[in-house]
This record gives structure tokens, C-alpha cells and sequence, in this order.
């Protein structure tokens, strides 16, 4: 693949060079510890080795959304010791106060944290007096936070515009990988789309239409498409307002020779609650009290099938109800079909989204697909086939 952005192995020395380096450690907390360090570790690879390179590693972070107004309760300050643990190594936390004198003092190896950008109101408006301030801090600027590239923010797009502009290794990791699922994978390709609402992923569907080979629609989504051919969903959730919509994809599928896959066989409950009574019927016997909740076996076992054809997988979204038992049926049972086909070399995997990283952790095979992306908002706008602002700065 010719690669259109510059990473580490292009900084020559950078010995005593103050890099600029935006992480996304926006991490859950929970009792005032993080509940969920994914995005602290995925910073390693970078941190680390810019810092064994000599390099003054100045690290550049959001930490909820404080709106421009400085909080104890968003402040990087609580995110440092655990950043440290993590790296293996000492983390000075640098309040934006005396901020250029405190770099100053850094020795080569050094790594700091600086104070949430988002204290600025001009961060993610992207005001050139922002991203002056930051750039007068540093001399390169590195961008590890794919998660955050679809804003155009100071620090995720003005910086890469200001100061030589390199992508880190958790996002050329991402670039990487995106680009073998999507911009140019091999045929034949399935995407699984799933979730609550058809609404909230309108233009992923129709961009996967045109792209993919395969479209295997699940969640509370499938029954909307479900309506849209005609059939009796009872009480499931379905937007019934855009049955319209979902026949225009099915017309646009058909036209750009895409399979598109329904459930025929679902599992359903007249209540939503964990481990209920439940029947696997035939999508044309849902009685008028029942709701869709999840895909049923039959159905489950021919996608699988559909897989075993593929070469490539892109994945979004669960398959019914994971969170609440036994809803998480198909999505454990297709999430480990494709994670044996990627341990034996037939499929290139890469999926996105928190509930769907959430599903694959439950289904125990995160570890196994080729790619697992912590993104969401930046996954999804890719998979829309959108340009985003923080990669697209950092084009040679």
C-alpha cells in the first residue's frame, strides 16, 4: 500500500526535540479510578518509543467535555499516575499555567502530560491563537488518536498544519487496517452493521451498499428492513417512518450487486428483560405481543456461512440484545466464526464501535480479529466513506 502520511520512521533524529503528541486518554472513570485503560495502553507504542529515541515528549489530551471551563472534574491530572503505570515510566503533569517555563526544565526522555486542550474555548473551534500556543511548545507534532480525527479540532488538525506532522503508530496501526477493510480490501467483503436504529446509521448503510459484497443487517435495525419487506414485527423496536428509507437501500443494494442479509429465523420475548420466556420462530409468526430481540440459529448459521466466502470483514454493531441474556446469542456465535477464519489466514477482520468492542470482549475473541478499533464517532464517519479532518492533515 502507498501510504500517504509520514510516521516515526520518517522523524530522522530526534534527539532533545520537543514532540507534541496527541493521545486520546478520554477514559472511563469509575470511583476515581480508570475502569478502562484500552486507550492508556494503546498510547504505549508511541510514548515509549519517542521517549527511548532522546525525544522531549510533550503528550496532548481531552479529558471529557469541560466546554472551555477549567474543572477539577476534567482535569489530565487524575489520568497521570495511571498513564505512568501503564508506561512504564515517569509522567510529569503540567498545568497550563507557567506552562513554557515547565517545559523548559525537561530533560531528553522526558514525557508530560499537559492539562486537558478542551480548557480552551478556541480547542475545537480550531483557533489559529490555540494552535499557535500549542505549536510555540514543541518542534514536530505527532498524531496517535484516530478516535479523535473527525474532529477538526487545534490539536487534532491545526497542529498537523503548523509544525511537521507525523502519524504515530497506534494510528498508522489504524490507517493500516482501515485501509486493508475498506479502501482497498479483497473480494468478496461482508459488513456487519448492527444496533438499535436504522436513524443513526443511514449513511453507513448506503455507503456499505456500494462497497461491500455482502450486508448483513442485525440488531434493532433489521427490523425496520423487516417491515420494509412486508413483515408483521409485533412490538420490536422499528422506526416504521423509514421503511421507505430502508427499501431505497435495498433498491440501491440490488443495483450495485450486494447481498443483503435479514434474519428469517429470530428470537423473541414479550419482555425485555434478562433470561425471560422466548421462542425461535419464523420472522412471519411473530405474534403481535412479541418482540424481535434477537437472530435466531438457522439464520445465525448460514451467515456464518456467508463468512467462510468472505476475504474480508468490517463490523459495526451487535446482533440483537447483547447486553441482556440470552440476547447475545448470534452475536457471540457470528463474532467467533470470524475469529476462526482470522486465525487460520481466510479473512481479514477489522471491527469498531464501543458496543461492538464490548461484544467481542464478551464473546471473549477481541484478541483474535485482525483489528479492533476503540473509536466510534471517527469508525463510523470512516465507514461513511467521509474525509477525516486529523488524517486528512496529515497527508504528505
Amino acid at each position: 500500500m502507498a501510504r500517504n502520511f509520514k510516521t516515526l520512521d520518517d522523524m530522522g533524529d530526534i534527539h532533545g526535540k520537543r514532540v507534541l503528541v496527541r493521545e486520546d486518554l478520554n477514559v472511563p472513570m469509575a470511583d476515581g479510578k480508570v475502569s478502562d485503560d484500552t486507550r492508556l495502553r494503546s498510547a504505549v507504542s508511541t510514548i515509549n518509543e519517542l521517549s527511548d529515541k532522546g525525544a522531549i515528549v510533550l503528550v496532548l489530551a481531552h479529558f471529557g467535555r469541560p466546554k472551555g471551563v477549567p474543572s477539577a472534574e476534567f482535569s489530565t491530572a487524575q489520568v497521570t499516575r495511571p498513564f505512568a503505570s501503564v508506561l512504564g515510566r515517569e509522567v510529569r503533569y503540567i498545568d497550563w499555567e507557567d506552562v513554557a517555563d515547565a517545559v523548559a526544565t525537561l530533560q531528553p526522555g522526558d514525557i508530560a502530560l499537559f492539562e486537558n486542550t478542551r480548557f480552551f474555548g478556541g480547542e475545537e473551534k480550531n483557533d489559529p491563537a490555540v494552535v499557535d500556543r500549542f505549536a510555540a511548545l514543541g518542534d514536530l507534532y505527532v498524531n496517535d488518536a484516530f478516535s479523535a480525527a473527525h474532529r477538526a479540532h487545534a490539536s487534532t488538525e491545526g497542529l498537523a498544519r503548523k509544525l511537521p506532522s507525523f502519524a504515530g503508530r497506534a494510528m498508522e496501526a489504524e490507517l493500516d487496517a482501515l485501509d486493508k477493510a475498506l479502501g482497498n480490501p479483497e473480494h468478496p467483503v461482508a459488513a456487519v452493521v448492527g444496533g438499535a436504529k436504522v436513524s443513526t446509521k443511514l449513511d453507513v448503510l448506503k455507503a456499505m451498499v456500494a462497497k461491500v459484497d455482502h450486508l448483513i443487517i442485525g440488531g434493532g435495525m433489521a427490523n425496520t428492513f423487516l417491515a420494509a419487506r412486508g413483515v408483521d414485527v409485533g412490538k420490536s423496536l422499528c422506526e416504521h417512518d423509514l421503511t421507505g428509507t430502508a427499501e431505497e437501500i435495498l433498491d440501491a443494494a440490488d443495483r450495485a450487486n450486494c447481498t443483503v442479509h435479514l434474519p428469517y429465523d429470530v428470537v423473541v420475548a414479550t419482555e425485555f428483560k434478562p433470561n425471560p420466556a422466548t421462542r425461535t420462530v419464523n420472522v412471519h409468526e411473530v405474534a403481535a405481543d412479541e418482540m424481535i430481540l434477537d437472530v435466531g440459529p438457522a439464520a445465525t448459521e448460514a451467515l456464518a456461512d456467508v463468512l467462510k466466502n468472505c476475504r474480508t470483514l468490517v463490523w459495526n454493531g451487535p446482533m440483537g440484545a447483547f447486553e441482556t441474556p440470552p440476547f447475545d446469542a448470534a452475536t457471540v456465535a457470528l463474532a467467533r466464526t470470524a475469529a476462526a477464519l482470522t486465525k487460520e489466514g481466510s479473512l481479514v477482520s477489522v471491527a469498531g464501535g464501543g458496543d461492538t468492542v464490548a461484544a467481542l470482549n464478551q464473546a471473549g475473541v477481541a484478541d483474535d480479529f485482525t483489528f479492533v478499533s476503540t473509536a466510534g464517532g471517527a469508525f463510523l464517519e470512516w465507514m461513511e466513506g467521509r474525509e477525516l479532518p486529523g488524517v486528512k492533515a496529515l497527508a504528505r
